[in-house]
């Protein structure tokens, strides 16, 4: 590395605040999961709810989806992170 390629301590604090703000954007869509999952069994198990069994349906099977884009995007933008800054 020459030294015009050398992070400051503000450009690698503003790259330590990027990772940290995937992270956190990876947690929501982690609460959304569990909370769409959480709803849609507790639809399904309580017998008065009866007459919501198909948004219950919808919400257990729309919970993982957004599992896995939460993770695809966490590691989408983890590597695009590695790949411009290489620390």
């Amino acid at each position: 590395m020459n030294e015009e390629q050398l992070l400051t301590t503000t450009d690698w604090l503003a790259i330590e605040r990027t990772k940290l703000a995937n992270e956190r954007t990876f947690l929501a869509y982690f609460r959304t999961f569990v909370v769409f999952l959480g709803t849609g069994v507790t639809i399904l198990k309580l017998e008065f709810l009866t007459e919501l069994k198909s948004f219950g349906i919808a919400l257990v099977i729309i919970a993982p989806i957004i599992l896995f884009i939460g993770i695809f995007r966490l590691f989408r933008v983890k590597n695009t992170i590695k790949k411009h800054y290489k620390s």
